[in-house]
């Protein structure tokens, strides 16, 4: 097929490969996201006179025909075609003739690409938060079953003072709300609509880039047309940072879980149906599925820190270096959602050992414990602390909820403040429910026939 490019000569075939990459493949995820974008940009198109009404009415037909053939399957993106965006509009011109040629007027396939990627996060970013919300759900309903469930709290990883179950559950419930913050910037930083920034200078027609930013329900237009290039890499960068914050607790999780269901420990259970088994050895039951947690979490770092070293000094406007941010940034959103699933699914099934538990709060967590009676006795701090320090043979264990549930100031084991967590959870989720509700409405009538 002819490039969109074409003007008189053939590309070397190993250029021509080597510069398509993988991009061919990458793309298939994003034609949706191509023909919706095609078909605000054809319905503006219009607005301005460049199309006539019956032109676009030929064009958003074909276009939904598109987006119908790509649910089924059925409209592949070939090496030959290098991406998507020459796919769609080599298809409509096919369909169309002179009218499919002209839905390329005022946009370059760097704003295309742009576009596409917008879109493609801010629906991947709304299903994320919302699973990432039902986790935070099922840790809210952990910590609360489990709240006056005594565990041994370490230090350096030894036994250090009684705590609870609760509080372990509510440290990542609160952990995770707080990447939540930094999830919902990173979505308002992508939700900015690029299309009409070309390729990273404008066009000399009179576009009306707000009413396409309407139409393909963006918060707003990202404003200056040479950012909007350069925005490339860096949002998805920013979006990755996120992710990489929700990865780090998710391994903070799948760890404790692998150490604390060890036979050794004890302390929780992980159900036969959470775990692989030994091609060798009969006896095993692995908790493979947080050990992949874990991992994956280095393999989110991974592809964030591949996409800083590409943008890294790049210079002002396009380059064909940010083609190759592409496959780790959706890597890096697949690999964040697939975990959030994962860990939803381990904690709502994840059995609590609460006898073994409480055989674990041995006589030696009890030392701050018994420091802080002498001083309540009138003895100053250090002195109290040597004095235990010098009698740890003489400290008995007393009952460790009771003792974890005495610590009542805010957020101790006795004062989890879980209200407070259910209330940012529910500030969240109606929050992301207007986000849902406005972006699929806006893409609803869109795509009206």
């Amino acid at each position: 097929m002819a490039k969109l490019w074409e003007k008189g000569y053939e590309l070397n075939k190993a250029i021509e490969e080597f510069t398509v990459g993988s991009d061919f493949e990458l793309d298939q995820k994003l034609v949706r996201m191509d023909a919706i974008g095609s078909i605000a940009h054809a319905q503006m198109l219009a607005r301005i006179g460049i199309l006539n009404p019956e032109e676009f009415v030929l064009l958003k037909e074909v276009l939904l025909e598109i987006i119908e053939l790509d649910e089924h399957g059925s409209f592949t993106i070939a090496v030959e075609d290098e991406d998507v965006h020459s796919k769609v509009e080599q298809h409509l011109t096919e369909k169309l003739g002179e009218i499919g040629k002209k839905i390329h007027t005022g946009r370059s396939r760097n704003d295309q690409v742009l576009l596409d990627l917008r879109l493609y996060t801010k629906e991947k970013l709304l299903s994320i938060r919302k699973d990432l919300l039902e986790l935070c759900k099922t840790l809210l309903a952990f910590s609360e079953k489990h709240r006056a469930v005594p565990m041994p709290g370490r230090t350096h990883t030894q036994p250090a003072m009684p705590s609870t179950v609760g509080l372990w559950a509510g440290a990542l419930l609160e952990s995770l709300l707080d990447d939540l913050v930094l999830l919902n910037t990173a979505y308002e930083l992508n939700d900015q609509c690029p299309l009409g920034s070309a390729a990273s200078y404008g066009v000399p027609i009179d576009i009306d880039r707000q009413f396409t930013a309407d139409l393909l329900g963006f918060a707003s237009v990202q404003n200056n047309v040479l950012y909007a290039n350069n925005s490339r890499g860096k949002t998805e960068s920013v979006v990755l940072f996120a992710l990489a914050q929700v990865m780090l607790d998710l391994s903070k999780l799948a760890q404790e879980l692998i150490l604390f269901s060890l036979r050794e420990f004890g302390y929780f259970t992980l159900p036969d149906e959470l775990c692989n088994g030994s091609s060798i050895m009969p006896q095993k039951k692995n908790p493979a599925g947080m050990e992949l947690v874990r991992a994956k979490a280095g393999t989110l770092l991974g592809c964030l820190f591949q996409i800083l070293g590409i943008i890294k000094g790049l210079p002002s406007g396009y380059n064909r270096d940010f083609q190759e941010t592409k496959e780790p940034f959706m890597r890096g959103l697949e690999v964040a959602h697939t975990s959030i699933r994962v860990c939803n699914v381990v904690m709502s099934k994840v059995l609590v050992n609460a006898d073994r538990l409480r055989e674990a709060c041995t006589a030696e967590i009890f030392a701050v414990d018994r420091a802080l009676e002498l001083v309540k006795g009138g003895m100053p701090f250090r002195d109290a602390y040597r004095h235990v320090a010098f009698h740890l043979d003489e400290l008995k264990a007393t009952d460790p909820a009771e003792a974890a549930l005495r610590k009542r100031h805010i957020g101790a084991p006795g004062n989890l403040g879980l209200e407070k967590s259910k209330r940012r959870v529910a500030a969240q989720l109606e929050r992301l429910d207007e986000q849902r509700r406005a972006f699929s409405s806006a893409i609803a009538e869109l795509l009206k026939p």
